[in-house]
């Protein structure tokens, strides 16, 4: 459906970390036979450190997992990359950033949540994009080579805004499966997100 997009996000949910029941490794690893597009897997889970390491070795893209949950989000890190895959770190709507920006070497993507973690649907929350510029400042002056995903309620009217405020990884879920077209949905967006980002580039969004 939505073949243009660069990843296919994947949302891991427990009921214990979020009130929410999604799907684990099983539905994952038939996903990995199912489609060649690179899977993004959002771990909103209990125990990082346990599980992630195995949505790793399924050949995933990227795996993200929660600051939260985890009491040495570096350390799961090092094992998620050990075992060939990208790391992220995930920031939930009420978590400051400042006492992750020293760990950001050792991710390859940083995910901010515009909501709170749980529930799709969700209304765009635009506080969270100081999160976003404080994290892409933070990465400039570190020349690193981070993503910055955010994830929720990311539609035509807030995608450009996140792109301005150093965004440059969109995960949109109601945006593309609810339209008529997932696939131009798709277009449009990235299309909105490079102004967004042109804009950004230059405007007070970056300062």
């Amino acid at each position: 459906m939505a073949e243009t997009a660069d990843w296919l996000h994947v949302d891991v949910m427990d009921n214990h970390f979020v009130p929410n029941l999604t799907i684990g490794l099983p539905v994952v690893r038939s996903l990995r036979t199912a489609t060649p597009m690179p899977l993004d897997c959002h771990l909103m889970i209990d125990d990082p450190a346990r599980w992630a390491v195995e949505y790793a070795e399924l050949g995933v893209y990227n795996v993200s997992f929660h600051a939260e949950a985890a009491d040495d989000p570096v350390a799961i890190a090092k094992d998620i990359r050990a075992a060939g895959c990208r790391a992220g770190l995930a920031i939930d709507k009420n978590t400051p950033i400042a006492a992750y920006l020293d760990m950001l070497p050792n991710f390859d993507v940083l995910l901010i949540m515009t909501i709170k973690a749980g529930f799709g649907g969700q209304s765009f929350i635009p506080e969270m994009l100081a999160k976003v510029r404080t994290a892409r400042r933070h990465a400039a002056s570190g020349h690193l080579e981070l993503r910055i995903e955010v994830d929720g309620g990311i539609a035509a009217d807030t995608i450009e805004a996140a792109a301005r405020a150093g965004a440059d990884a969109f995960v949109a879920g109601t945006a593309v499966f609810g339209a008529a077209d997932p696939a131009a949905a798709v277009t449009g967006l990235r299309r909105l997100a490079q102004r967004g980002a042109a804009e950004g580039a230059v405007g007070p969004d970056r300062r």
